[in-house]
């Protein structure tokens, strides 16, 4: 099983791999370029269907790798998959508006929960709840699988962020299963996406060759948002010395920078009164760009963060949900807090 997870890495690897390069001569030749401009962090027209050699990587190991007999929901992974593939290539190409992608989205949710089956059905005690009915389960599950994907594709504004910080969170889920699933059908999954994110970031880091695009950010989100529930459900029926007394908490961890950021700035907008859906420059990238960071050093501290916050949440498993999504908050909170006290001092100084 170990050799399977190791040429499921390697096969996404090569096949993204490869395909890059002629993905970008494709992009140069068709001018399909993301183009600067005032919410933008480049400077230069760069191609932006990297989401594509990812989908590409991505589709076939885990088709090829995977034993469907023992993850019979795959089918409905890949067809959910392949929804949002294109409904972000379209976008990525021609723009569409925000109403047919959250529709995309929201296809792609509802055949992972009502045909996959793939959904959360407790709170694990969180507020006092526990078991969740057939319907509660479906919505709630649809809800977090749109603010996984929305998170992601927000939190993918400078070279190598997204990619990296979905590649860390992959190597979290892909370990856990690893050792919690006896089938480790889910590892095989996350090792192949890891392999993918491996070879898109060798062209994706300053100079960025190569953008993922919305293909790319939404694809990972779905599948973040897929391999999180999965380790709550997984973890709900296990009983041996990996299960996690706080699987909840523990997945926020994982993905805490991206939700955490999406929560931050939808608060911001709120607060001014202007739609949540609002772009501006108030990400916690953006903040780190005007610090003078370089889209680099942006990038491998919010990576070196998000590392921490995993190991910090495996390692504080043991005091439950609800104080342990406190804990991680107050952090995320202190954390975003320094680097604004910060920037707001640096600017005083300049004025």
């Amino acid at each position: 099983m170990t050799k399977l997870i190791l040429f499921s890495f390697f096969t996404s690897f090569a096949i993204t791999y490869i395909a890059i390069p002629s993905i970008i001569y494709v992009a140069n030749v068709k001018n399909l370029y993301d183009e600067p401009g005032a919410r933008k962090s480049h400077s230069i027209s760069v191609p932006t269907l990297g989401g594509l050699a990812i989908f590409a990587g991505l589709i076939f190991s885990i088709s090829f790798w995977t034993d469907f007999s023992k993850f019979w929901q795959l089918q409905y992974v890949l067809a959910a998959l392949i929804v949002i593939f294109g409904i972000g290539i379209k976008d990525d190409i021609v723009t569409l508006s925000p109403r047919k992608k959250a529709i995309g989205q929201l296809i792609s949710a509802i055949i992972i929960t009502v045909w996959g089956k793939i959904k959360i059905t407790s709170f694990s005690g969180i507020f006092g709840i526990y078991e969740l009915n057939e319907y509660v389960s479906i919505v709630f599950s649809i809800f977090v699988i749109l603010v996984i994907i929305n998170a992601v594709n927000l939190i993918d504004g400078i070279n190598g962020l997204s990619a990296s910080l979905s590649a860390i969170a992959c190597l979290a889920f892909g370990i856990w299963f690893y050792y919690a699933d006896e089938t480790r059908q889910l590892s095989i999954v996350s090792f192949a996406l890891l392999g993918s994110l491996v070879a898109f970031l060798r062209f994706n880091i300053t100079p960025s060759k190569i953008f993922m695009g919305d293909t790319g950010s939404m694809l990972l989100g779905l599948m973040l948002a897929i391999l999180a529930i999965k380790m709550i459900d997984i973890n709900e029926h296990l009983t041996n010395e990996y299960a996690l007394f706080s699987a909840p908490a523990v997945v926020i961890g994982i993905l805490i920078v991206p939700l955490f950021d999406m929560l931050r700035v939808f608060t911001i907008r709120v607060s001014k009164k202007r739609s949540p859906f609002n772009p501006d420059k108030n990400h916690i990238h953006h903040i780190l760009l005007k610090l003078k960071l370089s889209h680099s050093q942006s990038t491998i501290l919010l990576s070196m963060t998000s590392v921490f916050f995993i190991i910090f949440s495996f390692l504080m498993d043991w005091v439950g949900n609800y104080y342990l999504i406190i804990i991680l908050t107050l952090l995320a909170l202190i954390f975003s807090n320094i680097l604004i006290y910060i920037y707001r001092k640096q600017k005083s100084n300049v004025d």
